[in-house]
């Protein structure tokens, strides 16, 4: 496995952390589709990140695919990290929300109806509560939704950074 990070580390990087974000927020699709799971408004927030972060990382396989010049690849790994750095803020600050460290925004229940069935929204807001930003749905490990993010995002941030700041090879 080291052979093949070790023969073009911005392309290994790019992949891992693209592949790594998709299936973050991929995961967060599911437990919504899937489990049932109603994400609430900071939730929602938390996937713009990985959102773009996964056009950008495209960009970057893209860019060492095709050997752009490594400082192309570089600077897109860096957007990413940061990217993951912000995500990875908007966990802290949703969980901070949920441990009732400090006040979420006025807007916490705004979210996601979570109906599979198209709906007249008028109607979708009177029936449907979103849930609030500051109880905690699920918690695995004594982590929220919002707490694993915090750690999946300072991951991907520490791949994307690793492929950007190592030396080039030769």
């Amino acid at each position: 496995m080291l052979a093949i990070l070790n023969r073009n580390p911005d392309r290994s990087a790019a992949v891992l952390v693209t592949f790594g974000m998709a299936i973050v927020v991929g995961s967060a699709l599911g437990f919504e589709h899937i489990g049932g799971y109603i994400p609430c408004a900071l939730c929602l927030m938390q996937r713009n990140p990985y959102y773009i972060g996964i056009g950008v990382g495209f960009l970057a396989v893209l860019s060492a695919v095709f050997r752009l010049p490594p400082v192309v690849t570089k600077v897109l790994l860096i957007a990413v990290a940061l990217l993951m750095i912000t995500g990875m803020g908007l966990g802290i600050y949703h969980s901070g929300v949920e441990w009732k460290f400090w006040e979420g925004p006025a807007t916490c229940t705004i979210g996601a109806t979570g109906s599979e069935t198209p709906v007249n929204v008028l109607d979708a807001l009177n029936a449907t509560k979103a849930p609030s930003c500051t109880e905690a749905t699920l918690r695995v490990l004594g982590l929220s939704f919002a707490g694993w993010n915090v750690l999946t995002s300072a991951a991907l941030a520490a791949i994307a950074l690793w492929g950007a700041l190592r030396k080039p090879t030769v």
